[in-house]
């Protein structure tokens, strides 16, 4: 049987820049650029038998080592392919990040900016940084987030708009935007190891002591008070001293001086997915619980995204517990996640783009670069889009796979209580997914 494969994605080559991240392509590409999602228009059927075919022995010697939750369906169909414990709740680790993104995008423009203002404060000489909780604010251009918006633009704004002569003598930082704790439901070594920080509604450079993007997405040493130090470092540029920066509130109906935007919804979505960046989850669930009026907490942002893909996609039976899958609190099925997947590629579902241009690609980008390099899993490099997750004995891959005959399947490994060995398991079958024919 052969079906028409109609999908809301067009094609991507790893090299393109489609997403306007940071993509290193390979220096040599090959002669025929490697699709990461197939553009055919026919192709023959994956079926039920095919898969199993595939993936049923390694699934089962993986399945040995710890807990495995496997689903896999027709992403053009969302027909169920093969399955494996794929109703049982699993702890998701970072591909919790795939839901978040889908709140983030089903509830907000993916056009949307955050702002970080300046205005006037209630004292002369006063000014006050207010926060709008963009992750990726830069103080000058040497930031770590390309495209980012920048603290000494926003002081040159501000030295505009005063009258001439007037000195300012006092920055007040306001992150009030944000509420309830700074850390979230984690492991205790979580806080202080280099992957996440204090979560505020305002930093700069996802609260890194060293913005130097040469580093990569890797353990950073973070500011315990990122919102001071902002403010710190914007004071600087305003020829002030640390001493005069403190928090505060800003007025009410304050005269605004001067505003920067951060890189489109969109982007930031992507920008979380293909490097899962903490930082950047987090505050856009609190981004999602202000848009639906919920607290800008870890407990809001929990509440309003499970609300919107309740609402907005029919997904129903998370559970949220932060949006980046640093908690163990958090509960997900290998099953709704690829459900999830499968209304990603659906035309119906455009406002969900930025959730397939965000995915890593196997061998080529983001958390798969350094993954899929063993000849063994050749065939998945360059033909798989996925979201990792990793944490003490959970390992979970989920994401979309053009297999050898140009079917769209889409896929979700959850492992907990295993070894990390089990990650070149997980590998594994997904290089046997991208390899089969599977009709």
């Amino acid at each position: 049987m052969v079906v028409a494969a109609v999908l809301g994605v067009a094609l991507v080559r790893p090299w393109d820049g489609d997403t306007g991240l940071a993509v290193t392509p390979s220096p040599t590409p090959p002669a025929e650029p490697v699709a990461v999602l197939s553009a055919a228009e026919t192709v023959p059927a994956p079926t039920a038998a095919g898969v199993e075919r595939a993936i049923k022995e390694l699934v089962d010697e993986a399945g040995e080592a710890g807990k495995l939750s496997v689903s896999v369906v027709d992403a053009t169909t969302g027909a169920p392919l093969y399955e494996r414990a794929a109703t049982t709740a699993a702890i998701p680790a970072s591909t919790i990040k795939l839901l978040t993104a889908a709140a983030v995008l089903t509830t907000l423009d993916p056009a949307d900016q955050l702002a970080t203002t300046v205005v006037a404060g209630d004292q002369p000489g006063e000014v006050v940084l207010v926060g709008g909780g963009d992750p990726t604010l830069a103080i000058d251009e040497h930031g770590f987030y390309p495209d980012a918006a920048r603290l000494d633009e926003l002081a040159d704004q501000v030295r505009a708009a005063l009258p001439p002569g007037t000195e300012i003598t006092e920055v007040t930082v306001d992150s009030s935007l944000f509420t309830g704790p700074v850390h979230g439901p984690w492991d205790s070594d979580i806080p202080g190891g280099g992957y996440v920080g204090p979560i505020t509604a305002l930093m700069t450079d996802g609260g890194r002591k060293d913005p130097d993007p040469e580093q990569g997405h890797v353990a950073s040493e973070r500011w315990e008070e990122p919102d001071l130090a902002a403010g710190r470092a914007f004071a600087e540029l305003l020829g002030l001293a640390e001493a005069d920066v403190e928090r505060g509130e800003a007025p009410p109906q304050a005269q605004e001086l001067g505003r920067v935007l951060s890189p489109p919804i969109q982007r930031l979505v992507e920008i979380m997915l293909v490097h899962s960046d903490n930082v950047v989850a987090e505050v856009l669930a609190r981004q999602v619980a202000l848009a639906r009026g919920e607290p800008a907490s870890y407990q809001g942002g929990s509440a309003a995204m499970a609300e919107a893909l309740a609402t907005e996609l029919g997904l129903t039976g998370v559970t949220f517990t932060d949006g980046s899958g640093l908690s163990r609190g958090n509960r997900v099925t290998a099953g709704l996640l690829t459900q999830l997947l499968a209304k990603a590629v659906d035309p119906a579902h455009p406002e969900l783009a930025g959730l397939v241009t965000g995915l890593a690609v196997a061998g080529w980008s983001g958390t798969l670069a350094d993954r899929f390099d063993d000849p063994e899993y050749a065939p998945a490099v360059g033909w798989v889009r996925a979201k990792t997750g990793t944490l003490a004995g959970v390992h979970t891959l989920a994401g979309l796979v053009t297999t050898a005959d140009g079917q769209l399947l889409a896929f979700a490994l959850l492992a907990n209580e295993a070894p990390e060995e089990i990650r070149g398991d997980l590998d594994r079958i997904v290089a046997a997914l991208a390899g089969c024919g599977c009709a």
